[in-house]
């Protein structure tokens, strides 16, 4: 044989087995009846213009999300060897967008948009997604995978609380009278079981908890509370109702001169403060909420200014710790809007928030383009989250966000 024709050999040979273990994973799930999503195709709607061009993107991102396997973050107890499997044998419905807790608020995103009638041009595509996940086989593994030994505390409380928001959005569109409701009606149905064993765990956990969780990440008690509680008054659960609201009461009515001062942490997403503001504002009445943030946040300004709270930096948006600091912009506005929300018409404090608020949800949505799957599979749901008012009893008009362009994929 000639050299060159053996070069030649050993580099093909050398190629192949140099070729990408994703794609090849990918190959393997759709013949195991799965589809995994690898590199997705520029769309027609990526190239919508005007103001709902920003929920567009969104929906696309979680769409080459939910069913992209790898990369993949699991939490996973194992008992035995038995246990060692990919993550869509282990959570067949939410076991993309790099973990759980992602998989299922890009679910919820999609949910959110498609109910709320925002992006119409892209309903037929989110339905075919949703129902090819919400299937009754598909939630029996994820159930199943509940129900294993030493998994109490699995996504707790982040991704449960996550969980009961997805249901909640399906049962508000169901609650209604288009052509929509029936379509969530039956994925609702689909999902119960699941809702059911979710429910429960948080009510073993809650009375157990001895005392709140201040963090900025994922354990922090207060974002799931507030929540769990949307879901409770949603689903007309008075028991749950009382206990979310009775814990929060128990932690929270007594704090004073929260440091906002010292935010943001290093990772955080979720400021302790303002997610604490944005809880008790949905147990307090207006005055009562009015009184305690006097003493929770005594600084906050009166003339309308929006630069007593800076938004966090981003260093290095291809770290997935250091690229929390964009979703604490985003989670930020959104509670500043809510406290805003829960204030007499007349409080002098509102200007002030909401110029905050603005310039948060500016800074968070210019970075859910970003190319970093670090942050995009995750970031789109907090810009949902805040453009659609998710949560706020009272929604008020806001300027449209100056960030549009920054949403846009082609920049």
């Amino acid at each position: 044989m000639r050299l060159p024709m053996v070069i030649s050999i050993l580099a093909v040979t050398l190629l192949s087995g140099c070729a990408p273990q994703a794609d090849q994973g990918a190959d393997m799930g759709e013949e195991r009846g799965f589809f995994e999503r690898r590199n997705v195709a520029p769309d027609p709607n990526d190239e919508i213009r005007g103001p709902r061009k920003a929920e567009h993107a969104f929906a696309r991102t979680a769409l080459s999300c939910i069913n992209r396997q790898y990369p993949n973050k699991i939490s996973h107890v194992m008992q035995s060897a038995a246990d060692v499997a990919e993550p869509v044998r282990l959570t067949p419905v939410f076991y993309g967008c790099f973990d759980w807790h992602s998989a299922v608020h890009g679910h919820w995103l999609l949910v959110r948009l498609w109910g709320q009638n925002l992006v119409p041009e892209m309903d037929a595509e989110i339905v075919a997604a949703l129902a090819s996940n919400f299937t009754t086989d598909r939630i029996a593994g994820e159930i199943g995978y509940f129900n294993v030994e030493g998994r109490a505390s699995f996504e707790r409380p982040y991704g449960l609380a996550w969980f009961l928001q997805l249901t909640a959005e399906l049962r508000e569109i169901a609650a209604g009278s288009d052509a929509k409701a029936e379509q969530a009606q039956s994925w609702l149905d689909e999902l119960q079981p699941l809702e059911v064993i979710v429910a429960q765990r948080i009510r073993d956990w809650v009375p157990k908890l001895a005392y709140p969780i201040r963090l900025g990440t994922h354990n922090q008690s207060a974002f799931a509370f507030g929540l769990i509680l949307d879901w409770a008054r949603g689903a007309e659960d008075a028991q749950m109702e009382a206990l979310i609201r009775e814990k929060s009461l128990a932690f929270h009515r007594d704090d004073r001169n929260c440091p906002i001062g010292y935010e943001p942490s290093g990772e955080d997403f979720l400021s302790p403060c303002l997610m604490v503001a944005d809880l008790m504002r949905r147990i307090m009445d207006e005055a009562e909420f009015a009184a305690w943030l006097s003493g929770y946040l005594p600084d906050l300004p009166t003339e309308g200014s929006g630069d007593w709270l800076q938004p966090g930096i981003v260093n290095d948006p291809t770290d997935g710790k250091l690229v929390h600091l964009d979703g604490v912009n985003l989670s930020r506005a959104w509670a500043l809007e809510g406290v805003a929300s829960a204030l007499p018409a007349d409080d002098a404090r509102r200007a002030g928030l909401l110029a905050t608020a603005r310039i948060h949800g500016e800074a968070g949505e210019a970075s859910v383009s970003t190319p970093h799957y670090a942050g995009s599979h995750w970031l789109a749901s907090f810009a949902t989250y805040l453009r659609t008012q998710r949560g706020i009893d009272r929604p008020f008009e806001t300027p449209e966000p100056a960030a549009d362009s920054a949403a846009d994929p082609d920049g």
